[in-house]
């Protein structure tokens, strides 16, 4: 195999619908931290208090977590491009708001309430960005599209805070709102260049209410071992092994660093994305292999054993290695995850999936937070960290053993008959007649 095969893997970028998509997510992904940096800084400037920062911070992961599942069953019944412009023009309404009353001199509560509209929108866009790749991308390349997008989405959360923080005191705060709203143009361009994404017509021609149609996802989850084994894995990895809550008592009680941070923490901090954007640029070393299955677990495991590593780790430079490592390993397990979920899902419930494991991903760490306070307190970081790590392994272990179906998954393979699709419409798959209009277009 070439070298090159092992570098990005940038094959999905041949399909033009997702490349100009991918292009788009580029542009935003910078964009898009700015308006992270601004909140904050804002608020904290208006009150002086990081409690109100809190708080914006859970008014906008409640509004994401409420319109996640019911976008995704918003998914499942309209045509999706359309549903996806909407919410990406939402988001640009927002953030305009944001800059005018910026500019107006700031207040606590339009903040907050723009706070839970960008929740409400961008929880939105996730979902139905979920359901809309694999109507654009053949489940071989799933994996190198999933891999790409969350290059640009990482890459953009290391670079978008140091030029927020570089451009504040040149344009002022409310500038980068602004920059933000016209990041969003390249968005909106690209998604009114997608294709025509119309739901499956039996589901289209369903006449349910939407909290049905939720409980029918939900159903649908549940009956599905698999999905439900992909789920388990990531919870178990998130909840369990995620110890980030615990860096500032870890580097200050163990490796120096000063009250209040210094460089200690920021070094535990930025080991964890450096890792995950590392991997990224490596992904054609695993987005090409078929055994997804496996390949999530392995790296679920390995990532368990990088958390213990870090919480036995006498020396800074050692946890910073294995922070890395477990980076690199997650960035993997995300990858298979995505792929597996996009791919074994009926395309009639794409949507609702979608927004199932948005509600799992975004809940997840939220989760590891609290769990891995209570441990600190009553045992300490060390104890708390190992203990986490050893049981995302054992639970990973657990999970391939009651459900051998997860190792053994292979790309291409998907649920059929009657018992294992629900008697519903096959998962739709994207081929060469779907991407013609999209290569008519380039």
């Amino acid at each position: 195999m070439r070298l090159g095969a092992y570098a990005v893997d940038r094959r999905p970028l041949a399909i033009p619908a997702f490349r100009r998509l991918w292009t788009a997510s580029a542009v935003c992904a910078v964009g898009g931290s700015f308006t992270a940096v601004a909140v904050p800084t804002q608020l904290y400037t208006l009150t002086g208090s990081s409690a109100t920062v809190g708080v914006a911070a859970a008014v906008s992961l409640c509004a994401l977590v409420v319109a996640a599942p019911w976008a995704g069953a918003l998914a499942d019944r309209v045509d999706r491009r359309r549903l996806l412009l909407a919410a990406q023009g939402m988001l640009a309404v927002t953030y305009l708001g944001l800059w005018v009353q910026a500019l107006l001199g700031g207040s606590v509560v339009a903040v907050l309430v723009l706070t839970a509209c960008q929740g409400l929108s961008y929880g939105t866009v996730l979902v139905t960005t979920g359901a809309v790749v694999p109507r654009l991308v053949p489940a071989e390349l799933l994996a190198a599209a999933t891999s790409l997008s969350s290059l640009v989405r990482y890459g953009g959360a290391i670079a978008g805070p140091l030029l927020a923080g570089a451009l504040i005191p040149l344009l002022g705060l409310d500038t980068l709102y602004l920059l933000d709203t016209v990041a969003l143009a390249a968005m909106l361009w690209a998604v009114h260049r997608l294709p025509p994404l119309a739901p499956a017509p039996q589901a289209a021609a369903a006449v349910t209410s939407a909290a049905r149609q939720v409980l029918d996802g939900f159903r649908y989850l549940v009956g599905r071992r698999l999905l439900v084994a992909v789920l388990a894995v990531d919870l178990a990895a998130m909840v369990f092994g995620l110890p980030f809550s615990l860096f500032p008592e870890l580097a200050q009680q163990n490796y120096g660093g000063a009250a209040g941070g210094g460089a200690q923490l920021g070094l535990l901090y930025a080991a964890y994305p450096a890792g995950v954007f590392a991997a990224g640029l490596a992904s054609g070393v695993f987005t090409r292999a078929r055994r997804h299955g496996a390949l999530m677990a392995s790296a679920a495991a390995a990532w368990g054993l990088a958390v213990v590593l870090l919480a036995l780790a006498p020396r800074l430079w050692l946890a910073v290695v294995a922070l890395a490592a477990g980076g690199a390993v997650n960035f993997v397990l995300s990858t298979c995850r995505n792929a597996i979920s996009q791919a074994y899902t009926d395309d009639a419930l794409r949507g609702r999936i979608s927004g199932s494991l948005t509600v799992v991903v975004m809940g997840g760490p939220q989760l590891a937070h609290v769990l891995h306070g209570a441990g600190s307190a009553l045992a300490g970081p060390r104890v708390a960290i190992a203990a986490g790590g050893l049981l995302t392994a054992a639970a990973v272990a657990a999970i391939v053993r009651a459900v051998p179906e997860l190792w053994t998954y292979t790309v291409g393979q998907q649920a059929d008959g009657p018992e294992e699709s629900g008697g519903r419409v096959p998962a739709a798959r994207a081929t060469r007649a779907d991407l013609e209009p999209a290569a008519r277009d380039a």
